[in-house]
């Protein structure tokens, strides 16, 4: 009888530490056995937005214990585990830093193949873990650093179809909050405010709406925004909430057109796929009328929605131990231990560079 293959994943990109074990069965189903995530929301709320510092510091003091709580709650040691698994980009580098090295010294101490993880793959491949998902399908990834929409054709074979020329959603979500004297994370509290608001007040811009390209473009959104609500202050609790479900319209809106284009695009291309399926990944994919929003776009175009569960869809471990898991089960190479983190590291090597060139590379 073959047994399954069995992973142990780390994530530290951001403000979240994360390890999992994850088994992949021969039958090609995943499993979770274990996923532990310590989020790190309280350290960074006072300063709006994560500090990278102190992100990497509080990765440092938790990693090692959440490892060995990974692998006490899934019931095995290192010896029983086929490979380590950890994020290597993109990300804060100082995080990245953090669980890249411990993944090396345990690969190293135990005798275990590495697989250094692109954070993005993770997302993309998640679906495969939670649905079963057959490719090719299309992936919506918005989160606070990456808005794109993604061809996912196979394992380690992306085709960026879209992306942001300037803001990310996420980015736009948060510092619309911040304007507005909103808690952080700002998507949520946007989400809530936007509850008892009138979304018809303001009549916030939709970029990029009505052209071919499936590019996504937020910086004008939040500068009208801001605009809005330098031209009323001093803003009431009203005016904030008319604000937050106007902007979260027009972001709506935008994705209508956006995400409809590319729907139709796959249609034409793929039409042989009998039941296509849209994946949306990423923490602004907690945002309930988006997803309503995008189901709905699914229904008109006979698309198959699908969304994992929140904690999923948020950084966490399990999904980068999946993204090893399906590395490993396609026989590809596992990675050096001279494998070097990666602070930008776009999924589709071969994309048009549109925002953030450097010396780091492109961001998207």
């Amino acid at each position: 009888m073959v047994r399954p293959l069995r992973i142990l994943g780390i994530e530290t990109s951001c403000d979240e530490t994360a390890a999992a074990v994850v088994l992949r069965h021969p039958d090609g189903r995943g499993e979770i056995v274990s996923d532990v995530v310590l989020s790190q929301l309280e350290e960074h709320s006072a300063y709006g937005g994560v500090v990278p510092e102190i992100a990497a510091r509080a990765h440092v003091e938790a990693l090692d214990t959440l490892i060995e709580e990974a692998l006490l709650r899934a019931k095995v040691s290192l010896a029983d585990v086929d490979a380590i698994a950890a994020t290597a980009g993109p990300g804060l580098i100082g995080g990245l830093l953090v669980g890249l090295m411990t993944g090396k010294a345990i690969a190293r101490a135990a005798g275990k193949p590495l697989y250094a993880v692109n954070h993005l793959e993770g997302h993309a491949l998640t679906a495969r873990l939670t649905d079963g998902l057959s490719f090719p399908y299309l992936m919506l990834l918005v989160s606070g650093g990456h808005t794109q929409l993604i061809l996912v054709r196979g394992v380690g074979n992306y085709e960026r179809w879209g992306t942001t020329i300037d803001d990310a959603l996420g980015e736009a979500f948060d510092k619309t909050a911040k304007l507005l004297g909103l808690p952080y994370p700002g998507g949520p509290a946007v989400e809530k405010a936007a509850l008892t608001g009138n979304p018809e007040r303001f009549s916030f811009p939709r970029p990029l709406v009505g052209e071919v390209r499936l590019d996504f473009s937020f910086s004008g959104l939040k500068t009208a925004v801001r605009q809005a609500a330098t031209s009323i202050a001093p803003l009431t609790e009203q005016d904030i909430a008319d604000i937050c479900a106007s902007f979260q319209n027009a972001v709506s809106r935008t994705l209508k057109d956006r995400i409809g284009r590319g729907l139709a695009r796959f249609r034409e291309e793929f039409g042989s796929v009998a039941k296509p399926a849209l994946v949306v990944a990423g923490g602004v994919a907690a945002n309930q009328v988006l997803r309503g929003t995008l189901q709905a776009l699914c229904n008109k175009h006979g698309f198959d929605f699908i969304a994992p569960p929140l904690r999923l869809c948020t950084d966490n471990a399990a999904m980068i131990a999946w993204a090893g898991l399906e590395r490993l089960a396609e026989g590809l190479p596992s990675d050096d231990l001279a494998t070097a983190p990666r602070s930008r590291w776009p999924l589709d090597a071969k994309a048009e560079t549109l925002v953030g060139f450097g010396k780091r590379g492109a961001k998207a």
